[in-house]
């Protein structure tokens, strides 16, 4: 099929003939790159020509209009190289040098073998995988520390737990990610850390990083309930406040009481966070035998609840929650679910950050 037959199909179809339309512009694409790189078309003779073509190798790009089956052309002396698959590659090559590394450690899982042979991966070995570290810890440093340009009036923490192994133990570890939304209303991820420990001081230097960086305006920060980083944010943010995540809140109340009274304590928690005068009432409503523990955590969050209403009222539904960070957390997880344990904590990173890297450029 033409460019006319494809453009003429779109016309008719746009939404189920805009892959075939990008399949074929994308192939033309890196043909025109191979071209470039070799110094001849195909097939063509010249005294210009610095690489034998090879065949195709089959790639799968996923876009945001679904799944592009393209042809990556192969040199017999040198590499091809192509823009089309930048990102997606910085990704692919994180997963497999997780994957790679874990194998040279003796910690894979047994599918390991079958995910390396689909990823491609040939000539296994420890320079390979430090190659693969190194390119990619520069991508994350320079990721990490690259300066905050706007203001962020709104900041946003959350955490998503990995497993890691430290020695022979596996232990579950969370990687805490700070994204803010600027005047303007643009979201951006800020930062990344593992954390060993979720005392003040590690929020503090968390924090103190940032404004190093160029974090200013910060007028709201919203987060779950660990202490560390409520203290964090008195001596880090001065004039800012502090927004309990109302999700959060539900399910640290919800620990506290039994299984059978879920659902009605969710109801009565749904009507304070819409009505905080009723809080004293429901506080001591709680105030009894198997439900005090309950009692104690709304009144330890409750001036902690409404701090979003003093900003826009259209904001609202946006800022009294860390549910921005929701679809971040389920991208994490889903493209790490084929490492599974992580080697060490340098792996989860340089994972890690290149998904936030590609998601932070689609913001």
């Amino acid at each position: 099929m033409n460019i006319y037959d494809l453009i003429t199909d779109y016309l008719n179809d746009e939404k189920n003939a805009l892959i075939p339309l990008l399949t074929w512009f994308l192939n033309r694409v890196m043909e025109q790159e191979a071209f470039e790189q070799s110094g001849a078309q195909k097939y063509q003779r010249t005294e210009y020509r610095k690489a034998l073509r090879n065949g195709y190798r089959n790639r799968t790009l996923t876009s945001r209009h679904g799944e592009l089956e393209l042809r990556k052309p192969q040199f017999r002396e040198f590499p091809f190289e192509t823009k089309v698959f930048d990102k997606y590659s910085r990704t692919e090559k994180a997963i497999e040098n997780a994957i790679v590394e874990s194998y040279i450690q003796g910690v894979s899982t047994r599918k390991v073998e079958k995910i390396i042979t689909q990823l491609g991966v040939e000539n296994i070995s420890r320079s390979r995988v430090s190659r693969i570290a190194q390119e990619l810890d520069e991508k994350v440093n320079e990721f990490l520390n690259k300066p905050i340009e706007s203001e962020m009036k709104y900041l946003f923490v959350d955490a998503t737990y990995f497993k890691i192994r430290e020695g022979v133990r596996y232990l579950n570890k969370p990687m805490f990610i700070v994204a803010g939304v600027n005047e303007q209303g643009y979201r951006e991820i800020l930062g990344a850390r593992i954390a060993d420990s979720e005392d003040a001081m590690f929020w503090e230097d968390f924090f103190s990083e940032l404004k190093e960086r160029g974090l200013r305006g910060v007028e709201l920060v919203v987060s779950d309930g660990h202490k560390g980083i409520q203290k964090a944010i008195q001596t880090s943010f001065i004039g800012s406040s502090w927004q309990m995540c109302h999700v959060h809140f539900i399910r640290t109340v919800l620990k506290k009481v039994p299984k059978k009274q879920h659902q009605q304590v969710t109801e009565r928690l749904k009507e304070i966070l819409e009505d905080a005068s009723k809080i004293p009432e429901l506080v001591h409503e709680m105030d009894v035998p198997g439900a005090r523990k309950a009692a104690d955590t709304i009144e330890r969050f409750k001036d902690s609840l409404n701090n979003y209403q003093a900003f826009p009222e259209e904001h609202w539904k946006r800022i009294r929650t860390t549910n921005i960070m929701e679809r971040i957390n389920k991208e994490l997880k889903r493209r790490s679910k084929v490492v599974g344990a992580f080697p060490n904590q340098e792996a989860l990173m340089r994972l890690g950050v290149s998904i936030l890297i590609d998601m932070n450029e689609e913001w």
